[in-house]
């Protein structure tokens, strides 16, 4: 971590959420999704949910994201599924992303089987 910039080092997964929700959101990204799985799982403390209308705007979104944190020096452990477009997992480490196309979202209900999840919520206006 000694690599990130000055004011990102003591940044936790909960900032680095924070960072994935605002670009979701000025990236026109729809039904966004912050689960707090602190306690929950061993492999992550927050997952990033949000829905594309099409695979080329969940293929942007997710390279914006992972745009916004290398320019942060975060940069992502894995990616998977950018190519195809239907769901692009992002790894942080505390943080994954999950950008999924409508009908995945649907179909693998993340949503559903981490119900017992906090939602974390945070105020981005979309400009």
């Amino acid at each position: 971590m000694s690599n990130l910039k000055k004011e990102y080092r003591d940044r936790d997964g909960h900032d680095i959420a924070e960072v994935c929700h605002r670009v979701a959101t000025d990236s026109k990204g729809e039904e966004i999704a912050v689960l707090d799985v602190r306690g929950m799982c061993s492999f992550a403390d927050y997952f990033v949910i949000v829905s594309g209308r099409s695979t080329r705007h969940v293929q942007a979104m997710a390279e914006n994201i992972e745009h916004e944190l290398r320019s942060k020096r975060i940069n992502t452990s894995r990616a998977e599924g950018l190519r195809e477009g239907t769901w692009v997992l992002l790894d942080f480490g505390d943080v994954i992303v999950h950008v999924f196309y409508h009908e995945q979202r649907e179909f693998y209900d993340l949503d559903g089987l981490w119900h017992d999840a906090p939602r974390v919520e945070f105020d981005h206006d979309s400009t």
